[in-house]
């Protein structure tokens, strides 16, 4: 079965391809089917989602699935949530990871809360209307580390700071953040309601 994702990111695409080859599926990058990306005018991870599944199926005519992740941070009152990808574009930054991260690590100097939650919400449709979208959410706690550690990963990976293994997500080996990141719960999730449901 092929299924396109509605992400140009590949980070994304590689985890997700990896969680889901049980299955036997093919996802392919929205962008390698000439898709733009799709407007995600909401304020809640799964709103999002599902927008980007149904526009990704409405302009491939493909089953689609969709992620919409982020960080929510406890001193910031669960934010940047659905603006954690442009989170650093409002210090004045360029969007990326890299100075995501460093705006991060500069809004919470001399903040010992540091709690959040990595989110991540899956979201599949079998066309543009599909009446019965599969929804899995995965959530992680931890705690923003004052500093980066580890090299693997991407966005907030090297912050992400997981008292249970004493580590980062960066830190950590691909296959175990596969199975305990928040998008590894949420695919594991997907997995499950895929069989059930689609396969």
């Amino acid at each position: 079965m092929k299924i396109v994702l509605a992400s140009n990111n590949r980070g994304k695409l590689a985890e997700l391809q990896a969680m889901l080859a049980p299955l036997g599926v093919e996802l392919v990058r929205q962008a390698d089917l000439g898709v733009g990306e799709a407007e995600e005018p909401h304020r809640t991870f799964v709103e999002n989602a599902l927008a980007k599944a149904r526009f990704a199926a409405a302009h491939t005519g493909l089953p689609a699935l969709a992620d919409d992740a982020g960080l929510c941070v406890e001193a910031f009152g669960g934010l940047p949530g659905v603006d954690t990808a442009y989170y650093c574009t409002q210090f004045g930054y360029e969007k990326s990871d890299d100075n995501n991260v460093r705006a991060l690590l500069e809004q919470l100097q001399g903040q010992d809360h540091r709690r959040a939650a990595m989110v991540s919400t899956l979201v599949a449709v079998r066309s543009p209307q599909d009446p019965e979208p599969l929804i899995a959410v995965g959530r992680v706690v931890g705690e923003i580390a004052r500093e980066r550690r580890g090299s693997n990963g991407f966005g907030f990976d090297p912050v992400m700071f997981l008292p249970e293994f004493g580590k980062t997500f960066a830190e950590l080996p691909v296959e175990v953040k596969n199975a305990h990141s928040h998008r590894g719960r949420a695919s594991q999730q997907m997995l499950a309601l895929l069989r059930e449901r689609w396969i």
